[in-house]
């Protein structure tokens, strides 16, 4: 289980989960040569809904310099309906996800990764080894502020070009992931 920035290091727990496109997909099927991120979102969170859009500028600039990208829906569908998987396809398609979006409906790649909000993101080493954890940007649940950093696309260009995270590492910021009573 990677819980907190202290796990840096580790690696990264395996999974395989269906993915809204139909097909099933894995750790290894999104890696890339310089790593991958692994992000744990859902449809209806203020939070993720305010950033769906550069969360799917960020993943492409990622993917065209070789790092893998994967968000991972982990909430309870049967209590957040809005959180299905018919949903999150639409979620997917309306906000043009260029990545695979996945569905974990028992909840256990969540666990294993420590993931606790959405959105949250897990920054990977070419190796699967945990690098970064934390936030998309400074944005929050509102607008980006002017001239704010790309946190996450800095964060895995520092990976890919050191094999280290960046130092200061901005824990995520969102809605609780709804996990199962």
């Amino acid at each position: 289980m990677i819980a907190t920035d202290t796990a840096l290091g580790l690696d990264a727990p395996d999974f395989t989960l269906p993915a809204t496109d139909g097909r099933m997909v894995s750790l290894a099927d999104i890696m890339m040569d310089h790593g991958a991120v692994v992000a744990f979102i859902c449809n209806h969170c203020p939070y993720v809904v305010a950033a769906a859009r550069r969360i799917a500028d960020d993943a492409r600039t990622l993917m065209g310099e070789g790092v893998g990208f994967v968000a991972i829906c982990s909430n309870d569908a049967s209590r957040y309906p809005a959180d299905s998987f018919e949903r999150m396809g639409e979620f997917a398609t309306a906000y043009g996800f260029a990545f695979p979006y996945l569905h974990d409906e028992d909840q256990r790649v969540a666990a294993a990764y420590g993931a606790v909000v959405t959105p949250d993101f897990f920054g990977l080493d070419g190796r699967g080894r945990l690098r970064y954890r934390g936030r998309l940007d400074a944005g929050g649940s509102g607008r980006l502020p002017p001239e704010a950093p790309r946190e996450l696309v800095d964060a895995m260009r520092t990976v890919a070009a050191t094999g280290d995270g960046p130092a200061r590492q901005h824990p995520p910021v969102g809605c609780s992931i709804k996990w199962r009573v």
